[in-house]
């Protein structure tokens, strides 16, 4: 729970998803005082927020596992692991355009499987919430997205291979050089 995931700036957000009638689960650790803000969230929309201080990999999955949607509006992430689960899980990212984030959620297209946003500010994480919420009305859709994302290879096999077809061009390229 720090500044650099944006969790500051879901916060800010928080009125607007409960108005909605959205529920938000919260696992984490981090600044004190944006833990406190959460906590105090939680306290004031029972059943509609829930905040879980800590570390609990297990929980996490759970969480994922039983979301319709997760939420990284990180400010930087150079990779991302969080958005890759919830992908194979179903649970379609909401993310920052951003780092690794950028790379691994596709947001349109012929096959996407997720939301995107940029530039990272509360006005654009919340219109990306708002537009995700939206898709999720139209069910066919929505199953179309989590199918989507389940179906995609985040695994190393293609991206070892192409590091290595990189790695001999590059190679090939400075003997010739020299």
């Amino acid at each position: 729970i720090s500044w650099q995931k944006g969790l500051d700036l879901l916060l800010d957000c928080l009125a607007d998803i409960a108005a909605e009638g959205i529920q938000l689960a919260l696992l984490g650790s981090g600044d004190a005082e944006l833990q406190t803000r959460y906590q105090q969230a939680a306290a004031s929309n029972p059943g509609r927020i829930g905040v879980v201080i800590g570390y609990d990999e297990r929980l996490a999955h759970l969480i994922q596992a039983g979301s319709d949607a997760l939420v990284v509006p990180s400010r930087f992430e150079p990779c991302g692991l969080t958005q890759l689960c919830a992908l194979r899980y179903g649970a379609l990212p909401v993310v920052a355009a951003v780092g690794g984030l950028e790379d691994t959620v596709i947001d349109g297209g012929d096959a996407p499987t997720g939301f995107k946003f940029s530039p990272v500010t509360t006005d654009n994480l919340a219109a990306t919430i708002r537009r995700a919420h939206a898709a999720f009305a139209d069910k066919q859709a929505w199953q179309l997205l989590q199918v989507n994302g389940m179906n995609t290879d985040v695994s190393w096999r293609g991206r070892a291979a192409r590091y290595a077809e990189l790695y001999r061009e590059i190679a090939q390229m400075r003997h010739v050089a020299m």
